[in-house]
C-alpha cells in the first residue's frame, strides 16, 4: 500500500514540475523571437503564442537528453528524493521569477544546476567533478561563440560586394542544411533514440558507400538537398522583395529558434523528476516530458510578452539583418548543446547574440550598462542557487521528514 506522505509529496513535486516549466516557457524560451519583435517582423502577442506551440513540440520531441543530464549526472552517489526535487525546482524557478519581474533574464541552466547541485549536497551526495568541468566549458564558450557568430554574419551581411540575394539565401542553406540533421524524437533510427531527417531519406533509399564518422552518401544527398531548398525558397523571396524575403527568413529563424529552446529548457523541469518518474514509478520518459511541454505552452502564452518586450527593445536596437545573425548561433548552438546533453541558457545565447549583431554596426543602441548588470545577475544566480537549494532541502526535510 503506498504511504500517504508519499502520495502527497509526489503531486508536490509533480506541481513544481509544472510551476518551474510555466517560468521557463515564461522566461527561458521567449528570447527566440526577440529579435523579430525587435525588427518589427512580428507582433508580441503573436511570437508569444507561436513560441509556445513551438517550445512545447522542441520539448517532447528533444528534450530527453537534458532532463537525463540534469536528473542523473549533476550529483554521485545519491539519487534525487521527490523532497529534494520539490526543493530543487523551488529553489530554480524562485530565481527565474525574479528575473522576470525585475526585467533580468536569469539563466535557467545556472539556476537549475546550481539548485540541483545544492540538494544533491544536501542529500549527501558527492560533486561530479568530471560533468561540472565539461558545463563550465561549454557555458564559458557559449558567449564567445554565440557573439563572435553573430558579429561575422552580421558583418557579412552588411557587405556591399555581397548581394542580399546571395549572401541571405546561402545562410538559409546552411540552416536549412543542420535542420536535416537535427535530432528529433519521432523520426525512427535503428541505432539510436533520436533519428535525423537525412538519415530517415537516404535509409529509404538504401544509404549508399559510408563515408568518414559512419556518415552515408545518401545523408550527405539529403543534407545537400535540404540546404539547395532553402536556398532556392529564401532567393526567391527576396528577389520579390529584399526586406520581405529577409524578414520571411527571419521568422523563419525564430520558429527554429524557439523550436530548440523547447527542446533544451524542458529537462531544467524534468529532470529532477527522472528518478521519480522512471525508478519509482516506472513510468515512460515521454510522460515527463509532456509534463513539462504543457508547463512551458502555459508560461509563454500567459507570461512571456513581458520579457519579450524587455529583451527586445532594451538590449539594442536591432534591423532585420542583425537580428538574422543574433538568431543563427543560437539555433546552432542550442542543438549542439542538445546533442551533448548539456543544459544550457537560451538567455546566454540570444543575448549574446543580440549584443554580437549590434556591435557589427558599432556600439550605439546597446546598453553596456545592462549587459554588466546582467552578467552580474548571472554569476550571483550560480552561486547563490547553490546555497538556497542547500539550506531549503535541508528545512523542508528537517520539517516534512526525508
Amino acid at each position: 500500500m503506498v504511504a500517504a506522505s508519499f502520495v502527497v509529496l509526489v503531486g508536490t513535486a509533480i506541481v513544481t514540475c509544472l510551476f518551474m516549466a510555466w517560468v521557463l516557457g515564461a522566461n527561458s524560451n521567449s528570447p527566440p523571437f526577440a529579435p523579430a519583435i525587435g525588427a518589427n517582423a512580428i507582433s508580441t502577442m503573436r511570437a508569444a503564442f507561436v513560441i509556445g506551440l513551438l517550445a512545447a513540440a522542441g520539448a517532447l520531441m528533444q528534450g530527453g537528453s537534458i532532463s537525463e543530464t540534469v536528473g542523473a549526472d549533476l550529483i554521485d552517489g545519491v539519487a534525487i528524493t521527490p523532497l529534494a526535487a520539490t526543493a530543487g525546482l523551488l529553489t530554480a524557478a524562485t530565481f527565474m521569477a525574479v528575473g522576470i519581474y525585475t526585467r533580468y533574464p536569469i539563466p535557467a541552466a545556472f539556476a537549475t544546476t546550481g539548485a540541483m547541485v545544492g540538494v544533491g549536497l544536501s542529500l549527501g551526495g558527492d560533486p561530479a567533478m568530471a560533468t561540472y568541468r565539461r558545463l563550465g566549458t561549454f557555458w564559458l564558450l557559449v558567449p564567445f561563440m554565440s557573439g563572435g557568430l553573430a558579429y561575422a554574419t552580421a558583418v557579412t551581411l552588411r557587405r556591399d560586394d555581397i548581394p542580399e540575394s546571395v549572401g541571405v539565401p546561402l545562410l538559409a542553406g546552411v540552416v536549412g542544411a543542420i535542420v536535416a540533421n537535427v535530432r528529433l524524437g519521432i523520426v525512427p533510427d535503428p541505432v539510436a533514440d533520436q533519428g535525423t531527417l537525412a538519415r530517415f531519406v537516404s535509409r529509404q533509399f538504401g544509404g549508399g558507400p559510408t563515408l568518414a564518422y559512419g556518415v552515408d552518401v545518401g545523408t550527405v544527398l539529403v543534407t545537400v538537398a535540404v540546404g539547395v531548398l532553402a536556398f532556392y525558397w529564401v532567393r526567391k523571396r527576396v528577389l520579390e522583395s529584399v526586406e520581405g524575403g529577409i524578414r520571411s527568413f527571419l521568422l523563419v529563424l525564430g520558429g527554429i529558434v524557439a523550436f530548440s529552446s523547447g527542446g533544451s529548457q524542458v529537462g531544467l523541469a524534468t529532470g529532477p523528476l527522472e528518478n521519480l518518474f522512471r525508478v519509482e514509478l516506472g513510468l515512460p520518459g515521454i510522460t515527463l516530458l509532456a509534463l513539462g511541454a504543457t508547463g512551458i505552452l502555459a508560461g509563454a502564452w500567459m507570461a512571456a510578452p513581458r520579457l519579450l518586450q524587455a529583451t527586445s527593445r532594451e538590449y539594442a536596437q536591432l534591423g532585420v539583418r542583425r537580428s538574422i545573425a543574433a538568431l543563427v548561433p543560437g539555433f546552432v548552438i542550442a542543438q549542439l548543446a542538445i546533442a551533448l546533453g548539456i543544459p544550457i541558457s537560451l538567455n546566454n545565447i540570444i543575448l549574446s547574440g543580440v549584443i554580437g549583431g549590434g556591435l557589427a554596426a558599432g556600439s550605439a543602441g546597446v546598453s553596456r550598462r545592462k549587459i554588466a548588470f546582467t552578467v552580474t545577475f548571472w554569476l550571483l544566480t550560480l552561486a547563490s542557487s547553490i546555497a538556497v537549494g542547500y539550506g531549503l532541502y535541508r528545512a523542508l526535510a528537517t520539517v516534512i521528514g526525508g
